[in-house]
């Protein structure tokens, strides 16, 4: 049985708890969140970049010499794609990278975050998570008492998402919006005791 320490908001251990065997406890599936990964940052991507034809750069209606009798290689347009200012061969335009995954493998793909991170002892409980006010000097501290300097802080108190909001590599979520990428790529996972039990009811 998975077990990760309890502390409180003054960032002393108070106790351990045991985790869910089904959501903390498998085997990680490492293929399945690399696959996870790959679609997040895909579906993130803006497909914005753009480029020009040679059908749409301005100029190059007149050829620029005649066809035959100069010595130099026959040219049709200026903007021809191995001039200077010419178009792009297969230029980029505006796109969707988006794409879906099956339901199962991303639950198998967070279960396999969970597992993991479980495994290495870097999942940390707080006991009543929550701040009276919005203070990041307080939360800094309660960061600094825990060693924690990249972490993915999982929580529904709004203090503690303003207080946190201008610290560097802390990244908070609500229990329901929690994914693979902001797991893997967080050293910690320090979540609410009441939203772990939000996330063990939900994905067991």
């Amino acid at each position: 049985m998975p077990k990760a320490n309890v502390f409180d908001m003054a960032g002393k251990q108070v106790g351990e708890i045991d985790l869910s065997e089904a959501i903390f406890g498998i085997e990680p599936n490492v293929s399945v969140m690399h696959d996870v990964v790959k679609n997040h940052l895909a579906n993130c991507r803006q497909g914005t970049q753009s480029a020009l034809t040679r059908a749409e750069v301005s100029g190059g209606g007149r050829k620029p010499w005649r066809q035959k009798g100069t010595g130099r290689a026959r040219q049709g347009s200026t903007r021809s794609p191995q001039w200077t200012h010419g178009g792009i061969v297969f230029a980029p335009k505006p796109r969707s990278y988006r794409y879906t995954l099956n339901k199962k493998v991303r639950r198998l793909a967070l279960k396999s975050a969970l597992s993991a991170k479980a495994a290495e002892g870097k999942v940390l409980v707080v006991d009543g998570l929550g701040m009276d006010e919005i203070k990041t000097k307080t939360f800094q501290g309660f960061l600094n008492t825990l060693g924690s300097k990249k972490a993915l802080v999982v929580t529904a108190c709004p203090n503690v998402v303003k207080s946190a909001r201008n610290i560097p590599g802390i990244v908070t979520t609500p229990a329901t919006l929690i994914n693979v990428y902001d797991i893997l790529n967080a050293n910690e996972f320090i979540v609410d005791k009441a939203a772990l039990a939000q996330i063990e009811e939900v994905f067991a």
